[in-house]
């Protein structure tokens, strides 16, 4: 793959209640991305529906669908036609009361090339993803497709060193974080710009740390209450391996493009050889939840 420039499409959408209108609309995403030379598509996290997460209401896992179901075999049909490969988050039923937040990889020929789990679950006001989901019991995966090794990872591993680098040792060039991540409405006046910066800078770090390219799609709009609710903040972007923004959306919806030249990978981990000088036989302790005196 040495000198193969990649064509990457991030589509940053909004999602509304009718989940026909949301898969219209990541296809039609999709086909504009894939007009525009896009070899790999991503979508957004859980893009299917509206983010149910933000109350505990056991309703909500009507939502789900086994793999394939459904949303797969339509964005497969896609990918199959346009020849792309796209990365399809889903609300995965896995067996009557087992649900995951999970993202398929899906090859330009429609057929499921990959699935990732989503490892790092969070809990926080309106983000009570641990009522839904089981953690993932994938590890921490690389697929290698026609055009790149991609490394799928969903918002909240987004702030995980550990998952960048496991998923980057196993060969990974370019991280893909499909996303559902704003702002509480009563936070974003003293806390949203910090809140941001710090979600950009941390994705820009793993690419630096770990000479990758990193793509992070988020979604937009504001779902919940009025004033009670989240607001999405979007700011989809993809970075190099030096943490140089190669290309970011505002907070509209947009499909994003970038070129990601995997040759540049070789050079700078030539350059700056993180891998090479990691001290394995000192990092036990990462597997311990805590080092200090309890």
């Amino acid at each position: 793959m040495a000198g193969q420039s990649v064509r990457i499409g991030l589509v940053q959408m909004s999602a509304s209640s009718e989940r026909s209108a949301n898969l219209e609309r990541a296809s039609n995403g999709i086909e504009s991305a894939a007009r525009q030379g896009a070899q790999i598509v991503c979508l957004p996290e859980l893009f299917a529906s509206q983010y149910f997460c933000r109350s505990e209401d056991a309703k909500n896992f009507d939502l789900a669908e086994p793999i394939p179901g459904p949303t797969t075999q339509a964005i497969s049909s896609i990918a199959r036609r346009l020849k792309v490969t796209v990365l399809c988050p889903v609300f995965e039923r896995r067996a009557p009361g087992l649900y995951h937040n999970s993202v398929v990889l899906l090859g330009p020929d429609g057929a499921q090339a990959g699935l990732y789990r989503k490892m790092h679950i969070p809990d926080d006001p309106l983000y009570y993803e641990k009522f839904y989901f089981s953690p993932g019991d994938l590890g921490f995966v690389a697929v290698k497709t026609e055009a790149a090794i991609l490394g799928p990872l969903i918002c909240w591993d987004q702030w995980y060193p550990e998952a960048a680098r496991l998923t980057a040792l196993r060969g990974a060039q370019i991280l893909f974080y499909p996303t559902a991540i704003g702002w509480l409405a009563q936070d974003r006046a003293a806390l949203g710009a910090a809140q941001l910066d710090a979600w950009r800078t941390v994705q820009r770090a793993h690419a630096i740390t770990n000479g990758v390219f990193v793509a992070a799609v988020n979604r937009v709009g504001s779902e919940g209450e009025t004033g009670a609710g989240i607001e999405f903040w979007g700011h989809s972007f993809v970075c190099g391996p030096f943490g140089v923004v190669l290309a970011e959306a505002g907070e509209a919806e947009q499909v994003l493009l970038a070129d990601c030249d995997l040759a540049e990978l070789e050079q700078i981990r030539r350059g700056w050889p993180f891998f090479r000088d990691r001290r394995t036989d000192a990092y036990a302790g990462l597997t311990l939840r805590w080092l200090g005196e309890d």
